[in-house]
């Protein structure tokens, strides 16, 4: 585990890396595989260097001091001169870190106020599903949900097609069928959504704006949060029993 960040890191420089951030309850990291999956499947990628695997497991346990918290492990291509070209770069590098666990149990229960953000994502097909360390997107989506009334953003990407929210996966429940985004030309596929999409029968979908206001039901989802309902969606009011009979089967 790398301690200190040299001025020449990659990730420092140009966001040339990926980072998950994983739930520990009682004293264990959740959904690990899952998260190993996304790190491996995005070093891949992106085309990194050898990583011990078994060893970054280890030290992502090692860093677990309570109960209940966060860790966060952020792996970068490694350290380079000046300019954007990798090539001879292959020892990669790995920063683990832990802090609190947020209270979320209010808003699993009474859910939360969703309004459409101005600021869409930019097309990529190369990076769609990453979790990689160019996060300046959601930096701005951030500082415009501060500004907002909602508790969260719904997020499109610049051909208009609803992509998640600020930072979370999204559902929607239309004709007694779950369904979300594709997420083939931006976002993230977190890891709480591949865990639900592995237990219950999700459509995945490409829909427009206007296409929400026939939905019956919404939620937004990530592995620290667990699925959140939406009860309200710009005016229109959302039910939150599809919601909570999800969160009862979902663990």
């Amino acid at each position: 585990m790398q301690a200190v960040i040299h001025p020449q890191d990659r990730s420092f420089n140009y966001g040339d890396g990926i980072f998950t951030t994983i739930q520990v309850r009682d004293g264990k990291l959740m959904l690990w595989e899952l998260h190993l999956q996304r790190l491996q499947f995005g070093a891949s990628r992106l085309g990194f260097g050898d990583i011990d695997w078994p060893q970054l497991q280890f030290q992502a346990e090692a860093a677990i001091s309570s109960a209940q918290q966060v860790v966060k492990v952020l792996i970068s291509r490694g350290e380079g001169g000046r300019g954007y070209a990798c090539q001879g770069i292959d020892s990669p590098r790995v920063y683990i870190s832990s802090s609190a666990l947020p209270d979320y149990s209010g808003l699993q229960r009474n859910g939360l106020i969703l309004r459409t953000a101005s600021l869409q994502l930019a097309v990529q097909p190369m990076l769609a599903g990453l979790k990689h360390n160019n996060r300046l997107e959601q930096v701005l989506l951030k500082q415009e949900l501060a500004q907002s009334d909602a508790d969260e953003l719904l997020v499109l990407d610049q051909l208009g097609y609803v992509t998640e929210a600020t930072a979370a996966n999204i559902f929607f429940y239309k004709d007694n069928q779950w369904h979300s985004p594709t997420l083939s030309r931006a976002g993230v596929n977190g890891v709480m959504r591949q865990h639900i999409m592995q237990q219950i029968n999700v459509t995945e979908v490409d829909w427009k704006h206007n296409v929400l206001s026939s939905v019956e039901a919404m939620f937004i989802c990530n592995a620290l949060m667990g699925i959140v309902p939406i009860r309200q969606f710009e005016c229109q009011t959302l039910s939150l029993l599809p919601v909570q009979q999800l969160q009862q089967v979902v663990c």
